[in-house]
Parts: C-alpha cells; sequence; structure tokens
C-alpha cells in the first residue's frame, strides 16, 4: 500500500507547529530529560503489557496473567485504585513466558485492544464497558480478525502472526504492528479493511527484527525492535517509517527493545526490556531475561533510568512525567524530570 495521505511539507508544518507550542506553552522551552527520577505508583498487576491514560486521567492495562487463559483488562484511578473490567482472555505460557494479550490504544472514548494469540483487535466503547456490573467477559465485546487477513500474506517463512502493538496515523487510520509477520498493518478509519503498510528486512540470515512499539512524530512513524533470539547486544534498530511506507534508516545498536513514547519535543524515550544470558548459563545465573536489568534510554543510547524489571509500555502525561508498565514485577512506576 503505497498511497501518499499528505505532502511532506504539510507534514514538516505540523510537526514544527506542535513543537513550538509545546515548548512555548509555559513561557519557556521544555528540555529534554538527561535523568529521570522513579518513584513507586501502583504494584499488584499479572504479568502487564501494555499500557493507556484516557482523558480523564485513568490508566488502562491489559493483565497476559498466569497463562491459564486468565488474561484481563483493568483500569486504574489517578490515585491508583485497581478495577478489572474485562476477563478470561487468551493466555498460555510458551517458554517459561506468558503470552497473549497486547497493547492498547485510546482515542474519543475508544479503546483499541490487541491480542495476538487471538489474533483479534478488541473495539470497545468506554461508556458502555463501564455500564452495569463489572467485570464483563471479553465475548461481549467487538473484535475484528488481524490474524487471518495476515495469514493470507504470507510475510514470513513460518506465516507467523502477533499483532502487538498499534497507534493512529495524521490520516486517522490506525497503524498496527504484527510482531511476527515482522509488519505494519493499516486498517482503514472508514471501512475497517486492512492492507499491508510496510514490512521489516532480517537484520542477519534467519533473525527477524520483530517491530514492538510505534509512535507518529509529526512526521514519520518511530517503531522500536525487540530482535529475535539470541537477542545479541547492539543488534536492535529504531525504524523511521514515512507515511507511504518507505523505510528510511535512522538509529541502531540497541538491545531487545520493547516500546518507545515521545518527548514533548517528539524525541523517542525507549524500553530496554533486559539483558539476556545465552544458554547454558550457570547456576547462579540461568538463561533468560534478568530481572531488574531494563532501562529507560534516549534515541542516542543514554540511559535515563535503570533498575527496571522487564518494562513493556510507557506513556508521556504532561510536559515533565512518564510512567512506565513493568512486567517482571507488575508495577507501574512514575518518572519524573
Amino acid at each position: 500500500m503505497k498511497k501518499n495521505f499528505l505532502s511532506f511539507f504539510a507534514f514538516a508544518l505540523i510537526a514544527a507547529t506542535a513543537t513550538f507550542l509545546a515548548c512555548t506553552d509555559h513561557g519557556e522551552p521544555v528540555p529534554e530529560p538527561t535523568q529521570l527520577s522513579v518513584s513507586p505508583f501502583v504494584d499488584g498487576l499479572r504479568a502487564p503489557v501494555g499500557m493507556v491514560i484516557d482523558d480523564q486521567g485513568r490508566f488502562w492495562v491489559t493483565e497476559a496473567g498466569t497463562g491459564k487463559n486468565d488474561g484481563a483488562l483493568v483500569m486504574i484511578s489517578p490515585s491508583g485504585v485497581k478495577t478489572t473490567v474485562v476477563t478470561n482472555f487468551s493466555s498460555v505460557v510458551n517458554m517459561g513466558n506468558v503470552e497473549g494479550i497486547g497493547h492498547l490504544y485510546y482515542e474519543n472514548g475508544t479503546l483499541y485492544l490487541l491480542h495476538g494469540v487471538e489474533g483479534l483487535l478488541y473495539v470497545i466503547d468506554v461508556a458502555n464497558l463501564l455500564s452495569g456490573s463489572l467485570p464483563k467477559d471479553k465475548s461481549t465485546l467487538t473484535t475484528e480478525n488481524i490474524k487471518a487477513f495476515v495469514a493470507g500474506k504470507n510475510l514470513t517463512f513460518d506465516n507467523n502472526s502477533n499483532a502487538f502493538s498499534l497507534t493512529k496515523g495524521p490520516d486517522g487510520h490506525l497503524y498496527i504492528v504484527d510482531a511476527g509477520a515482522n509488519a505494519v498493518i493499516i486498517r482503514f478509519k472508514d471501512t475497517h479493511a486492512l492492507d499491508v503498510f510496510t514490512t521489516f528486512p532480517p537484520i542477519a540470515p534467519d533473525r527477524d527484527p520483530v517491530p514492538t512499539g510505534i509512535e507518529f512524530d509529526g512526521t514519520h512513524f518511530l517503531l522500536s525492535s525487540l530482535t529475535g533470539f539470541p537477542f545479541s547486544p547492539g543488534s536492535a534498530h529504531i525504524y523511521r517509517v514515512n507515511t507511504v511506507g518507505e523505510m528510511i534508516p535512522f538509529k541502531s545498536g540497541f538491545t531487545a527493545l520493547t516500546h518507545l513514547t515521545l518527548t514533548t519535543n517528539n524525541k523517542p524515550l525507549l524500553l530496554h526490556y533486559a539483558d539476556f544470558t545465552m544458554p547454558p548459563g550457570s547456576p547462579g545465573n540461568p538463561p533468560g531475561f534478568k530481572p531488574n536489568t531494563g532501562s529507560v534510554v534516549n534515541e542516542d543510547g543514554a540511559v535515563l533510568a535503570s533498575g527496571l524489571d522487564r518494562p513493556t509500555d510507557i506513556k508521556r502525561w504532561g510536559d515533565r512525567t512518564f510512567y512506565v508498565l513493568s512486567l517482571g514485577d507488575g508495577t507501574i512506576k512514575k518518572l519524573d524530570f
């Protein structure tokens, strides 16, 4: 799909205007963070994966659960009170990791929720969801099948699909990152029809890029990447894709990135999931992702916050505050600068 939606000049003007307004709204420019202070906000979440903050300051979080088909969507009030609102999402254990539910996007009272194992996009009217008794069963929600479309495209040798994260573009269409198919799928706003927007080349022979997070910075889509096993240090990229699906070289040298957000100045902050220990490991250092080795890094690779336990999502709130969600310890932490 190679349709040009708006001129690059218009995008550049929009981006410059947005940056100017962000930096002058309070009378002084907002600097880029060089260090983030970390404080607790919420704990007790069950293998959380995705997070959004709505226009009332409520947090919506997807929990993968324990791998026994007990995934859930939970709502957390601005004061930190948790309410489970939807239950019984599929969840499985794969190589010791709980898998299933993915990330969310929120806009104007609607939640868009991805589930990679089920291959579905859930479209949720928040007002309707919160009416009546809670929690509700996932079977009451409206769904669209992403996996069936991807399977017909044979984008990878194993025809894999894992609809993982999403955002809206300036055209109002949804852009869905499929981490299994190494592709971005576009969902058209009026028809809900799907098309392939862009695909990602291997980072090496038989090594998948595994795209993860996606944001639109005013002119381009920016995407983070996890990479496939063995998650070699320095092998992950930040990808930049223009509005007609063309990939433009951007930044490399990262490791196991799971998501990203943008600062007020539209600069990416990225999540390093964890350091990986190769098999066979040792009694005191078993193979796998090591707890508490995750971090927040900027586009130059500088570490702004460390000691996170396998973070999976990060969102900005205001000019100088971010919230980071960690799968490993089931927490949301507040980051300030």
